[in-house]
């Protein structure tokens, strides 16, 4: 005889506290706008961000006409998990249910979409602190990522870093200390919490995005900005040439030397010069082949003058377009190996969206679980040739990285 408890409601309930708590990086990101969100496939939010003005001096008013900035967020991602089990097992009691069949197949469902969200957010974050093959042996690096939140205004709470074993087990052993048991530890739930330091809590997660750097080191990475290419304020395109490899998505680059001229970062408001080199990141590139060119998309856009302006000379002035052209275009890079990219991040640098699916009216039975920011519908059937249950768990869902200026990758020795 079935278990009468174990019903389609029961398994939701379950299911969407299961997802809450091996979604590890997803439950440190924002959520907030799923409640506007409507049922259906491709549903598309726009989330506004703040829009930026410039200060004025004296009497005379000068009136900025706000430009409203936003990004978009496509909820059109579906991944699903199904059971199998036949009237024996369906008649097991809820524990052993819960231990046999249903915590395994939401481990591997959250498991892989937490992982794609992760390397998403990894590889639209253009901030990064560390050298390739120098092991991140102490806290060092995490305080320059932390200064890298700093330097773009990200709020002080809420912070977090992911960060691999291998990783990990190079930093405690010098900095055990900073990671010694604390009394709100209990308290934590969600998987991997090691503990919070550096105004960050620390989370190992081995879905950790480790990239593989087509080249071997920096000097080798070294290319032109192609003198025929003109480039606009706002542009997120570059065409640069002598390669040596073709770029990927997510590799970062610099323009120019720190040591004579470059594309400097600025301070968001006052718009003074930093000391470093204004880091982006790849987000296409075309393929090439050695001594070729290569036209690459590219973020953050290039803002050259006015409120939203990020980048600008050594000596704080403006940067010119004529001043951009056959700069030195510098990779980021490696040894051909594959180096893992421990992430520290805002809470809202990303944001993780989900839309209710709809209930199915020919199903047995079907539900649909909604809480804090994380949707899934449960749908039953019978299979009554082969005397079994038939369960499947989707999730519909979508991301975006909202303020990736809020971000910092660390590279330290590959993985």
């Amino acid at each position: 005889m079935s278990n009468t408890n174990l019903t389609v409601d029961w398994i939701g309930n379950e299911a969407l506290a299961l997802a809450h708590e091996k979604a590890q990086f997803i439950g440190t990101i924002n959520r907030q706008f799923d409640s506007s969100f409507k049922p259906g496939y491709g549903s598309t939010i726009r989330i506004r961000v703040p829009s930026q003005y410039t200060q004025s001096s004296g009497r005379v008013i000068d009136v900025q006409d706000g430009v409203e900035q936003s990004t978009n967020i496509v909820v059109a991602t579906q991944n699903h998990v199904a059971m199998r089990y036949n009237s024996q097992e369906y008649s097991q009691d809820l524990v052993n249910f819960r231990k046999l069949h249903l915590e395994p197949a939401m481990a591997q469902l959250v498991s892989y979409i937490d992982g794609q969200v992760l390397q998403s957010a990894t590889q639209n974050t253009y901030n990064i602190v560390g050298t390739a093959n120098t092991a991140i042996s102490s806290l060092t690096y995490t305080g320059l990522a932390r200064a890298r939140l700093n330097q773009y205004l990200a709020p002080k709470d809420n912070r977090n870093i992911v960060i691999d074993s291998v990783t990990m087990s190079e930093i405690i052993p010098n900095q055990a200390a900073y990671f010694a048991p604390q009394k709100d530890v209990s308290e934590r739930y969600r998987e991997g919490f090691i503990a919070r330091t550096a105004m960050a809590d620390f989370y190992e997660n081995e879905r950790v995005w480790g990239m593989a750097f087509p080249v071997t080191t920096d000097t080798q990475a070294n290319s032109t900005w192609t003198s025929t290419y003109t480039i606009t304020d706002g542009d997120v395109d570059l065409t640069v040439s002598s390669l040596t490899f073709t770029p990927i998505v997510g590799q970062t680059f610099t323009i120019g030397h720190a040591s004579t001229n470059g594309v400097y970062a600025v301070h968001p408001e006052t718009k003074q010069v930093y000391t470093h080199l204004q880091t982006f990141v790849i987000t296409s590139a075309s393929a090439s082949t050695a001594g070729t060119q290569s036209t690459m998309s590219f973020s953050p856009p290039i803002r050259l003058t006015g409120a939203r302006k990020n980048v600008g000379r050594s000596d704080g002035s403006d940067l010119i377009v004529s001043s951009l052209t056959s700069m030195l275009v510098r990779f980021t890079g490696g040894t051909n190996s594959t180096f893992a990219q421990p992430l520290m991040y805002h809470r809202d640098a990303f944001t993780f969206a989900t839309c209710p699916l709809p209930l199915m009216g020919d199903a047995i039975s079907c539900v649909v679980k909604t809480y804090d920011g994380i949707s899934l519908r449960v749908w039953e059937a019978s299979d009554i040739r082969n005397d079994e249950k038939l369960t499947r768990i989707d999730i519909l869902w979508g991301q975006a990285a909202i303020r990736p200026q809020w971000a910092c990758r660390l590279i330290g020795t590959g993985v």
